[in-house]
């Protein structure tokens, strides 16, 4: 009974954080909505908001997909102290899990930052083309025999466990980065592919989360990721042939125009 409280805690925890950060993703779009903050790649941020930013939408889009994990690595620690062993609190799993979001964050501002000032002066046809080309590049890695192992090892979290099990406050937080790996490799194109769709778009940002909770629970994730895949690359066609097909097709404009 204690061990299925605690799991309902944890889980309410992870619910609760994921539901207070989309809340905050929704006011900060309406906050920008009005200007092209929302659709330039840095939001108008500067590093240490964007970077704020970036943990509020991975706590808001990852912590779903990631609870079963979450999950499971508790499971087995409580288990732990119910035999009177050494055990380790699951929030340093968390903590290693997040570190590899906190730091691929700045790897996007950074690129983020690299795109404005190479767009600057860029016609809003061809910078919706670049789009086009990046989500042609996400669809085709949804097909690709690495996607295929790094969601095999988020789809399984007990087989995780038992091939990457290591004791100490350590080992759990290594656990964790090593999760974070992998579902870095799961998802990093789709991610990518929020910039060239807007950043603060929530309604793309939901269907990513949708998709990234889909691929890792549901039975058929394999086929769901696939398709996704075929989708991206053909709306990927769809923008280069139709630049305006992009949602910041003319928000791109307007800042070429400005």
């Amino acid at each position: 009974m204690a061990m299925t409280l605690q799991r309902n805690i944890i889980l309410a925890l992870l619910i609760a954080l994921a539901a207070a950060s989309w809340t905050v993703l929704i006011r900060q779009q309406i906050g920008t909505s009005a200007g092209m903050e929302m659709y330039s790649p840095t939001m108008g941020m500067k590093a240490p908001l964007f970077l704020v930013v970036w943990i509020v939408m991975m706590i808001a889009m990852m912590f779903p997909a990631a609870a079963p994990m979450i999950l499971t690595f508790h499971h087995v620690q409580a288990a732990k102290r119910g035999r009177g062993e050494t055990f380790v609190s699951t929030w340093v799993f968390v903590a290693g899990y997040m570190l590899v979001w906190s730091v691929i964050g700045v790897l996007a501002f950074a690129g983020a930052a690299g795109a404005e000032r190479i767009g600057m002066g860029m016609s809003a046809t061809t910078a919706a083309r670049i789009g086009g080309a990046l989500l042609i590049v996400a669809g085709a890695y949804q097909l690709s025999p690495l996607k295929d192992l790094c969601l095999a090892k988020c789809r399984t979290p007990i087989g995780f466990v038992l091939t990457s099990w290591r004791d100490g406050r350590w080992g759990a937080a290594r656990m964790g980065l090593e999760h974070g790996v992998f579902c870095l490799g799961c998802c990093w194109l789709l991610f990518l592919a929020l910039f060239p769709l807007g950043i603060m778009n929530v309604a793309a940002m939901a269907v990513v989360t949708l998709l990234i909770f889909a691929e890792k629970t549901f039975p058929s994730g394999n086929r769901i990721a696939k398709a996704s895949g075929v989708a991206l690359l053909l709306y990927g066609v769809a923008v280069l042939v139709f630049p305006q097909a992009l949602p910041t097709f003319q928000a791109a404009g307007a800042m070429t125009m400005n």
